[in-house]
């Protein structure tokens, strides 16, 4: 591995592993990841990917979030509506929509061929609701993550040049202005 993809890789881990403490998420729960390798170059989205940085996300992502359980969900680029790699049990067990395409260096992207490569078992669907998600790039992850999101700051503010946001999710607050938010149920701790 070249010292540019290992430090890649390190921001990755680092960025994904502080995401997840926050997230808190579970043995079953999706995750998304969005990324462009022209943009983590310093390229302009779309213009300059790269595979061997493409496979060095994915590895990376996917060394973490296996071993916990955790779905990985890989969002195409604006060319194939941002759909999503997943694996076809995966897709199965949320009730996704499977759609037949298969990325291309520029219509998918690196990312999405580095998921075909390293999945057992990989399908498009058009869209799904994530717990969490890591946008390199601004690729715009945000429609496939759960309402409501929850912006994360991590201390990897950039994968390469490109520019990295973190999302979680939480359950909707509703209520009014006697509705509480922690469990109490006769109010003995006001």
């Amino acid at each position: 591995m070249t010292e540019e993809l290992e430090t890649y890789r390190k921001e990755v881990h680092t960025g994904l592993t502080e995401l997840l403490k926050e997230a808190k998420l579970e043995k079953g729960d999706l995750f998304v990841v969005g990324f462009s390798t022209s943009e983590v170059q310093g390229q302009h989205i779309g213009k300059d990917s790269d595979i061997e940085i493409g496979r060095a996300i994915i590895k990376e992502i996917i060394s973490v979030l296996r071993p916990l359980g955790i779905h990985l969900a890989v969002q195409g680029c604006e060319h194939l509506n941002r759909a999503l790699v997943v694996e076809r049990d995966v897709a199965k067990k949320f009730g996704l929509e499977i759609v037949t395409v298969y990325p291309q260096i520029h219509a998918g992207g690196a990312g999405q061929i580095a998921a075909f490569e390293n999945f057992e078992d990989p399908v498009e669907v058009e869209h799904l609701q994530a717990k969490a998600g890591m946008d390199i790039g601004d690729t715009s992850i945000g429609m496939q993550v759960k309402f409501v999101q929850i912006p994360v700051r991590t201390s990897v503010k950039e994968v390469g040049k490109a520019h990295t946001t973190y999302l979680r999710s939480r359950p909707k607050l509703i209520g009014g202005a006697r509705a509480k938010y922690t469990w109490d149920p006769f109010n003995q701790n006001k």
